[in-house]
């Protein structure tokens, strides 16, 4: 627990730009809701392909805005971050490691794949432009509001999963870029 609660500071800007500043701000301790079994993924990048107890929960239409509210937000985060690192990113120990580009592409790319569960598929060869990702992003959340509306499934995935995973990896990648940066630009 101390971890999490060690990075509670790095989700206030994801707060803030969620307008969820004030209630964030009241967090003083974290608690563990759940616990149950990760999968190989877990203990090689720290996130699970398995569904938690609350993944499969239904949620409410507010509860389901409060959730977009917040991936929405760590995707103007993780915007803001690729607008101000450096594109050459600090590598590992031994030389290796991803620039910002790749880092981006990678990021971007399985978020269009997991948009496939929701049937959303991009144009083939369609450069993700600012304008067609604020697209892309609009579509996918009509479209989980879609299947929300219909208590449908993003193909095998609860809704709030494929959320919540896809909020996790975008903020990951945001502070991948941040830690890396060899510019200084912080904050």
């Amino acid at each position: 627990m101390a971890r999490i609660q060690a990075y509670l500071p790095r989700y206030a800007p994801v707060a803030h730009l969620a307008k969820m500043g004030a209630e964030f701000a009241a967090i003083a301790t974290v608690d563990a809701v759940e616990r149950y079994p990760g999968t190989g993924s877990t203990d090689f990048w720290g996130i699970s392909f398995a569904f938690s107890g609350i993944d499969q929960q239904a949620m409410s239409r507010e509860e389901l805005e409060r959730e977009l509210t917040l991936m929405q937000a760590c995707w103007t985060f993780f915007d803001e971050v690729r607008a101000r690192v450096s594109a050459e990113m600090l590598k590992g120990p031994r030389g290796g490691g991803r620039d910002r580009d790749r880092i981006v592409r990678h990021t971007l790319g399985a978020e269009q794949d997991w948009a496939a569960k929701l049937g959303l598929r991009p144009p083939d060869g369609t450069p993700l432009t600012d304008a067609g990702l604020r697209a892309h992003r609009d579509d996918y959340c009509m479209a989980i509001r879609a299947f929300h509306a219909e208590s449908k499934l993003a193909r095998t995935w609860p809704l709030r999963y494929l959320i919540r995973h896809t909020a996790f990896h975008t903020l990951d990648h945001a502070w991948e870029m941040e830690d890396k940066d060899l510019s200084g630009n912080r904050d």
